[in-house]
């Protein structure tokens, strides 16, 4: 870095030494002006005339104005304005003092909005150039006057401009900062919705199956001394329990260690293709599952065919735990237009109070998926005894639509 520059920096940090140093370089030009003679036989001629006591302490009063002139702008502008009109009046009518003017109009120009710009610089024209025509020295049309409308209009045009520079450098900025704002927003968004997903599949796999151990194993302990042969078949369901946990496990949990590869699936490998399997299981642990399907072999999306799984598989999971011993259970999964509808419906029999069945997680996680996917779902006891849980979940999920539609307004 250079010494201007490094001495630029240093300018910048301190504003009111920048003004000062402004102050300096416009008291400067200013002298050097009311030296000049601008109607010299070569252009200008140089020493011809020298400027007035009067002229001098005006131009130094006008620089020394420019010093605040951030924290005042409007002020300045009057005080140099003031100063500018007593020398178009009193002194050499070629104002070199008007240039304080001109500094100052262009401060309140870019930092006020167009049309205060606009109204404060025809003012200060007017004032300045009225002043110099009926009460200075020179007939009304000389050109030293008319020098003033140019000035005053390019230092009114000369701060709009930077305002509106600006005002656009930071349009961008806080557009800028708000997208970033927004990407992390949708991050944090996206790694709330991600925990809970897996959240909810451990939840479904975990109660799933250890329920089905925690029976199996019970029914294994209590018939081990009389009928071995039962409890060996008990035991034999607990470990396929057991291996279907551990690879419903695995299979969600290496999910997570998948990264940057489009072509792994997304979701564990389940859905109502394993339905009767998932019925068999509960059928082993004592509880009698019918099973109806009116769905007409239709092809699920992914997300729609594991959410209809995990909740028939939650739905009896809590018939298991919580409807008694006697209870019987009915699953049935029908199409109806665009939806997919599925029901489990279980006859009560020794049933527990409703609150103890919905005290944990699973209907929370069975009503997230089906807001996900924007279904709606309906649970609650029966007429008579028994418990309902009735999902309906739409074949095209929100994703597929804003897929469509995004693949739709795409130019061919």
């Amino acid at each position: 870095m250079s010494t201007l520059e490094r001495l630029w920096c240093r300018l910048k940090a301190h504003p009111l030494a920048l003004d000062a140093a402004l102050a300096a370089v416009v008291l400067l030009c200013m002298i050097a002006g009311s030296f000049a003679a601008p109607h010299g036989r070569h252009g200008v001629v140089w020493g011809e005339r020298a400027p007035a006591l009067l002229s001098l302490l005006l131009m130094v009063l006008a620089a020394a104005a420019l010093v605040p002139r951030r924290r005042a702008p409007r002020t300045v502008l009057a005080v140099t304005g003031g100063l500018s009109v007593i020398e178009c009046v009193t002194g050499d009518p070629r104002a070199p003092v008007a240039m304080a003017a001109v500094i100052a109009l262009f401060t309140v120009a870019s930092s006020t909005d167009r049309a205060t710009t606009w109204r404060i610089g025809l003012l200060t024209m007017a004032v300045l150039t009225a002043a110099a025509m009926l009460g200075g020295p020179l007939p009304w049309y000389a050109q030293e006057n008319l020098v003033l409308v140019a000035w005053t209009g390019i230092g009114a045009t000369a701060g709009d401009a930077v305002r509106s520079r600006r005002a656009f450098v930071r349009a961008i900025r806080e557009r800028a900062e708000r997208a970033e704002r927004t990407r992390e927003e949708e991050a944090r968004r996206r790694v709330a919705e991600e925990r809970l997903r897996i959240a909810r599949d451990l939840h479904d796999v975990v109660a799933h199956h250890i329920a089905l151990v925690n029976v199996q194993a019970g029914v294994a302990a209590h018939v081990m001394d009389k009928r071995p042969d039962q409890a060996k078949e008990a035991l034999a369901h607990v470990r396929e329990a057991s291996r279907s946990a551990l690879d419903e496990l695995r299979a969600t949990v290496g999910l997570l260690r998948q990264s940057g590869d489009p072509e792994a699936p997304t979701e564990p490998a389940t859905g109502l293709s394993r339905l009767d399997d998932l019925a068999g299981t509960f059928r082993n642990a004592g509880l009698p599952v019918e099973v109806a399907r009116a769905d007409q072999d239709t092809e699920l999306p992914s997300p729609v065919d594991l959410a209809a799984y995990r909740i028939i598989q939650e739905a009896l999971t809590n018939v298991r735990k919580h409807a008694g011993s006697e209870a019987k259970a009915e699953v049935s999964v029908v199409r109806v237009g665009g939806d997919i509808e599925v029901t489990v419906l279980d006859d009560g029999s020794g049933a527990a109070p409703v609150p103890a069945r919905g005290g944990g997680h699973g209907l929370l996680g069975m009503r997230e998926r089906v807001s996900a996917l924007g279904g709606t779902l309906t649970t609650g006891p029966r007429y008579g005894g028994g418990f309902r849980v009735h999902a309906i979940l739409p074949l095209q999920t929100r994703q597929s639509r804003s897929s469509g539609a995004t693949a739709q307004g795409e130019p061919v």
